[in-house]
């Protein structure tokens, strides 16, 4: 049987596929997050960005090389602390690419500190912020009262440190009065709950001061206490206000805020008030010192009194006093010699006062008084009618005076007015009338509306003449 010969296999033509740049990317960055999904890496923080949209862009570095990273708004909102250029972290993230540039960066899911917790670092961060603001200077905190008579405290009702206040304050004062607000002391809402508890108490008013009190606990625990919005509220309250927060070893920024700060609630209600037998035994001091001290004063003054009652100036004293006595007697003797002397002349002239005003005596002085008014008023009337008849008699001249001056006077003698009916004003040439026209003529009496039919000028009567 004859064997064909074998063909080799000639290989498929090479098929060349194009991809877009957005292909490749996406390619690229698939790879990259499937391959590196989640890795923890270290690093140091630079070129820190944070834009208005609330994402955090930085540069993560070693001394070789750097990275590019993001961390989105979500995971930055719950970070305890604040990123800071040249912080050393550790962060969880995956590898990805940004495709819009191409940009090999890292997504971080985690940020912690490197070498110390978070917690830790968000407490020194807040502290330091806070601190320069002066809100833990101590100029700003005020002295506890004396002997308050009505104190506010904010605790957890079922805590220990509840109980342990309450039995040191019944111990060392019994008989005061204490309004608790009960808040929770640990969790997310507690330092919201905190903060508005001391803002209520404050406005309400009628406390002589606050006290803030838990019991100890890891820092995680009283993290509330640390917490912004509650610092603030301290720091703000109007009142004096006591931080117990923890065990002696423990330090809250509630601790610097407040106006003081206690070990243990225990501590907190053996500062806030003096033990009653302790108050009680300094006053029996202060009231022996008292006393012995206004014993010792009386002594001395007694001892000085006797000493001025023994020495040769008060016994010249008492001979200047007992001579300046006798000259006051003298004085007041005289004193009543001249009063009485003075009285007597009054007297002799409120007498003749009195007799001047006698009634017949004033009733035959207005009738003098009347008789005299009746001869000047009759003199005054005859004056009037003789002044009243030279001045009619003057008048009367006058007139006549008058009326022969007057242009009016001629009238009576047959003569005329002749008057412009436009102004009114007496016509003296006939060039201030026009050739033809109206005019008034007034007589002696009555008027007359006349005509003219031709005006001469006395240029043109002498031509004529």
């Amino acid at each position: 049987m004859e064997q064909l010969p074998i063909q080799p296999i000639q290989p498929l033509p090479h098929v060349r596929r194009v991809h877009t740049v957005s292909e490749v990317n996406a390619l690229a960055r698939d790879l990259l997050e499937s391959s590196f999904a989640d890795l923890w890496v270290e690093g140091e923080i630079s070129n820190l960005r944070s834009p208005g949209s609330g994402h955090l862009y930085f540069t993560l570095k070693d001394s070789a090389t750097q990275v590019a990273a993001v961390l989105f708004r979500t995971q930055a909102l719950a970070l305890k602390f604040e990123l800071q250029d040249h912080l050393k972290v550790i962060v969880r993230a995956r590898v990805s690419l940004y495709e819009a540039r191409g940009t090999f960066q890292i997504i971080c899911q985690a940020v912690e500190p490197a070498g110390r917790g978070s917690l830790q670092l968000a407490f020194e961060q807040l502290k330091r912020r806070l601190e320069a603001e002066g809100l833990f200077d101590p100029a700003r905190k005020r002295r506890l009262p004396l002997l308050p008579q009505r104190i506010g405290l904010i605790t957890s009702p079922s805590g220990a440190a509840l109980r342990d206040f309450l039995h040191v304050l019944g111990k060392r004062f019994a008989n005061l009065h204490v309004t608790i607000h009960p808040v929770r002391v640990q969790g997310d809402t507690a330092a919201r709950e905190i903060a508005e508890a001391i803002r209520r108490m404050n406005g309400r008013g009628g406390f002589d001061v606050l006290v803030v009190c838990r019991g100890g606990g890891s820092l995680e625990d009283l993290w509330s206490f640390n917490e912004e919005p509650l610092v603030r509220a301290v720091a703000a309250c109007a009142l004096p206000i006591i931080s117990a927060v923890g065990h002696e070893i423990d330090f809250t920024l509630c601790d610097f805020a407040a106006d003081l700060r206690a070990a243990t609630p225990s501590a907190a209600a053996e500062q806030v008030i003096a033990a009653k037998q302790e108050l009680e035994a300094r006053l029996r001091s202060l009231r022996a010192r008292l006393f012995s001290a206004v014993r010792l004063a009386a002594s001395r003054r007694r001892e000085r009194v006797g000493r001025l009652g023994r020495s040769r100036a008060l016994f010249l004293a008492r001979a200047r006093l007992s001579a300046l006595s006798e000259r006051l007697d003298e004085a007041r003797s005289r004193l009543k010699e001249n009063l009485r002397g003075q009285l007597a002349l009054r007297r002799l002239s409120v007498d003749r006062c009195r007799e001047s005003i006698n009634p017949r005596i004033l009733s035959s002085r207005a009738g003098e008084d009347r008789r005299r008014l009746s001869h000047w008023m009759q003199l005054a009337r005859l004056g009037i009618r003789a002044e009243v008849a030279r001045r009619r008699e003057a008048c009367r001249a006058a007139c006549g005076v008058l009326d022969s001056l007057s242009p009016l006077a001629v009238l009576d003698r047959g003569y005329a007015l002749c008057l412009d009916p436009r102004s009114g004003g007496l016509v003296t040439d006939s060039r201030a009338l026009p050739s033809a026209g109206a005019v008034e003529v007034r007589l002696r009496r009555g008027r007359l509306q006349c005509e003219v039919r031709e005006a001469i000028h006395a240029q043109d009567e002498q031509e004529g003449n």
